[in-house]
């Protein structure tokens, strides 16, 4: 989950259901193009595009993998590889409904290239609200990092009421990023987000330190948990959500027939990454680690101070891309573009309105496995299957493709409606 926003901005920044594009495809939103890092000339390198899809698809979800695997167990590690390898396929779909249509620009583009304006609107909706729940898990991640830092922290507040904890330091995450939603030009925090890879190497080597200096490693864990597979399926596929950015950076590749390397270069570092922290994790703390992982390293030692101010900064800088989509489509939806009061009041609005729910979330691990569940199986899934057969059924395609992608959709099917029906009941359990 989500670090991909980057440039997932430029895939939703239009209103809902309004083409980027005209028939001419000559058409492009200028304020879209202000908030994206100048990834549209196609002249970006190999080296540059692997940074750039490696920093939208390495996020916060690898604080949660050795979670999922403590209610998945040790083979469900396997069912991860799995995960990582359709995530890279249906990526490569992506590439190829690009390749049918040049002018292609975004991901709400592709479904409207397949299914038409339902198609845009459909793509983009489920877009918007991947990114308001993203938004709301990072200030969740924010609240419970920094109250492992300052433990008993609170403040009275008038008529008798203590804000404290974990809701305390949501609210001050929420006024610290205010200021940043008010931003026309979010370019500048666009570049500072890629500072999330180097939080996620932080992680990996302040567990590599927790374990051979502090707890030690306990080598035990459950094999396998049938019972918890539903979550940590939809946990791992928070981990490869990235599919919205892909044909941005598509579009600013130098030599787009290598888009596929790319991918599969970013893909098995995201997954080294991933496998070790989660390995590390589970092997540290077993089936105590909690949902963040950062949660379960000692107090006031150095390493555990630098992975929470490390993970920390990603979410902060990030949240104002997050949801400058979403307050770009409501402006438009109610002709307030281009006003600076109107565009304070509504990301004011939102982000109120996300402080308001992440401080009712109580597991952050929960809401990540709906996210991964519901949402990011849409984005990665079903949307690039779909099309792709739908734009590529006239053409012919063999049987064998066929079979795979049916497959996949299965398996999609699976983890949406059971991953999503068991990370609601453990919500609302926790209430």
């Amino acid at each position: 989950m989500e670090d991909h926003t980057t440039s997932r901005l430029g895939a939703t920044a239009s209103p809902l259901g309004e083409p980027l594009l005209t028939a001419t495809g000559k058409r492009a939103d200028r304020d879209a193009e202000a908030q994206l890092p100048p990834y549209r000339s196609a002249c970006a390198s190999f080296a540059r595009t692997c940074l750039n899809l490696t920093n939208a698809v390495s996020g916060i979800g690898v604080l949660t993998m050795p979670y999922a695997v403590s209610r998945g167990g040790w083979l469900s590690l396997a069912l991860f590889a799995l995960v990582g390898a359709v995530c890279y396929y249906t990526g490569t779909l992506i590439a190829r409904c690009m390749r049918a249509d040049g002018s292609i620009a975004t991901y709400p583009d592709v479904g409207q290239l397949a299914f038409g304006a339902a198609g845009r609107r459909t793509v983009a909706l489920f877009m918007y609200v991947e990114l308001y729940f993203v938004a709301i898990s990072f200030l969740v991640l924010e609240g419970d990092n920094l109250d492992k830092l300052f433990p008993r922290a609170g403040v009275e507040l008038p008529a008798g009421y203590r804000l404290r904890g974990k809701q305390l330091f949501i609210v001050l995450a929420g006024a610290v990023v205010l200021p940043t939603t008010w931003l026309k030009n979010l370019g500048v925090l666009a570049y500072v987000s890629a500072l999330g890879l180097v939080a996620s190497a932080a992680l990996t080597a302040s567990l590599v330190w927790a374990g051979v200096s502090e707890s030690g490693f306990r080598g035990s864990g459950n094999v396998l948990n049938l019972a918890g597979l539903p979550t940590c399926l939809g946990l791992y596929f928070v981990c490869f959500t990235g599919h919205a950015v892909f044909p941005t950076i598509y579009s600013s590749m130098r030599n787009r027939e290598r888009f596929s390397q790319v991918l599969l270069f970013s893909s098995v570092l995201c997954s080294l990454n991933y496998g070790l922290t989660a390995v590390l994790g589970y092997l540290i703390y077993g089936d105590d680690v909690q949902s963040q992982v950062t949660l379960n390293l000692p107090s006031g030692r150095l390493y555990t101070k630098i992975a929470i101010v490390m993970t920390l900064i990603n979410p902060l800088t990030k949240y104002a891309l997050l949801v400058a989509p979403i307050t770009a489509a409501i402006e438009e939806r109610f002709s307030l573009a281009g006003s600076g009061s109107a565009r304070v009041a509504v990301s004011t609005t939102v982000l109120v309105s996300t402080v308001a729910v992440a401080s009712m979330v109580p597991f952050f691990g929960f809401l990540m496995s709906f996210i991964g569940s519901f949402l990011s199986i849409m984005g990665t899934v079903f949307f690039p299957c779909l099309c792709y057969l739908k734009i590529y059924r006239a053409k012919g395609l063999r049987r064998v493709e066929v079979a795979a992608i049916v497959a996949i959709l299965l398996l999609g099917a699976f983890v949406a409606i059971t991953g999503t029906y068991t990370s609601l009941l453990d919500i609302i359990g926790t209430f």
